[in-house]
């Protein structure tokens, strides 16, 4: 009964922390000439801000580029209005997104090829946080 139930609790947190959190999708909208990241997160979770104190604990998403000469921005990554509220896992308020949110970053006019790098980012429910992950992506300007 004992390797039953030590066999179930390690299937279950095994299928907790292998599910995806957060979908990433990456493209370029040519109409607005931007590079736009959409996440869809999964329900009961949160993803944090880029703009949040390192000193208070959850760790930022950033968006980082590899060097590529032939793209020019046209500014930093700009996020959504995010949702600002007391954090039980840190004991702060903090901004955060659930459900959705889309981040974007203009391109100089006249840029091409093909844009690479990564996002870090850190999710938590209502109980717990996930590791930070990095989530490398590839998109192409024509």
């Amino acid at each position: 009964m004992k390797y039953i139930l030590l066999v179930l609790v390690t299937s279950l947190s095994t299928w907790v922390f292998s599910q995806e959190k957060v979908l990433w999708e990456v493209s370029y909208n040519a109409a607005e000439n931007q590079v736009e990241f959409r996440a869809t997160i999964a329900d009961g979770w949160h993803l944090y801000s880029q703009f949040i104190q390192n000193d208070i604990g959850p760790v930022p998403t950033a968006f980082v580029f590899d060097e590529n000469d032939s793209v020019k921005w046209d500014g930093t990554v700009k996020e959504p209005k995010a949702i600002h509220a007391y954090d039980e896992n840190f004991e702060a308020s903090l901004d955060f997104f659930k459900n959705q949110a889309v981040f974007t970053r203009k391109v100089s006019t006249g840029s091409k090829g093909t844009i690479t790098g990564y996002i870090t980012y850190m999710v938590c429910n209502e109980i717990m946080c996930l590791p930070p992950v990095d989530e490398s992506f590839s998109v192409t300007i024509p």
